[in-house]
């Protein structure tokens, strides 16, 4: 098991896989509305995923826990309500299989990280990648854009190069904003977007609008290019529906 903090044999086995990439992931999703994705590995290959993402795996998968970094990221992801220390699954002797399960209801999306191609997605919405993936923090440039739209003033950062897989509450709607384009997206409703998008929040109008329409006070604006992932049902409009029917204490 690698040392928290010593990430020598994960950099260079990083290295290694962006130098000698020679397939693409092998993979299976499936399970519908509670999803799990089946990865099948090649002798060698590894997986990362932050701990506790592991359902069922065959026997010769080994794990090594480390904090994905440094003692320093650890305590970022754990700032944004992350977990501070990441697993990493590797076959050894031969061909391994490991899956990964969404913690909620909804999908799991599969998505190409390239050199060129950064994604930004909300916390708690990666769950598992391949090694070259490198996830890191994201913190928003405007503050209002964190503090007001739900969305977060804090994210997370994919970049490098691999596949990495998304939980998404309830199904996923995408995309492709030209320059300029823009798409006002309701509280929790952001999933991901490429980082060559701009997020900015903006003030509902309309007194009547605010006190009677239903909605938050603010929106989300998202402006290309680039991608823009849209999961239908917010785990925390998930949460509010089901509150009336959940039992309570009498006073």
């Amino acid at each position: 098991m690698l040392p928290f903090g010593d990430c020598t044999s994960t950099d260079a086995r990083t290295n290694s896989l962006r130098a000698e990439r020679k397939r693409t992931m092998n993979y299976k999703i499936v399970g519908e509305n509670l999803p799990a994705v089946i990865c099948d590995l090649n002798a060698g290959e590894a997986m990362r995923t932050e701990s506790g993402g592991m359902a069922w795996m065959t026997p010769n998968m080994r794990m090594e826990t480390n904090t994905g970094g440094g003692i320093g990221k650890a305590f970022a992801r754990a700032f944004a309500n992350e977990h501070m220390f990441q697993n990493i699954y590797t076959a050894e002797g031969g061909p391994g299989k490991i899956t990964f399960t969404s913690s909620f209801p909804g999908e799991i999306r599969a998505v190409e990280i390239t050199p060129q191609k950064s994604l930004i997605v909300q916390k708690g919405a990666w769950l598992a990648s391949e090694l070259g993936v490198e996830i890191s923090t994201f913190l928003q440039k405007k503050m209002s854009a964190g503090f007001f739209s739900g969305e977060g003033f804090i994210m997370s950062k994919l970049s490098g190069q691999g596949t990495a897989f998304l939980e998404i509450s309830g199904s996923t709607v995408e995309y492709d904003l030209k320059p300029g384009e823009k798409m006002t997206v309701a509280t929790g409703f952001v999933a991901a977007m490429e980082d060559t998008c701009q997020m900015e929040v903006v003030t509902i109008k309309g007194v009547k609008n605010v006190l009677f329409g239903g909605e938050s006070f603010f929106n989300t604006v998202i402006t290309g290019p680039g991608k823009l992932l849209i999961q239908t049902m917010p785990i925390v409009r998930v949460a509010a529906a089901l509150m009336p029917y959940m039992p309570s204490s009498s006073s």
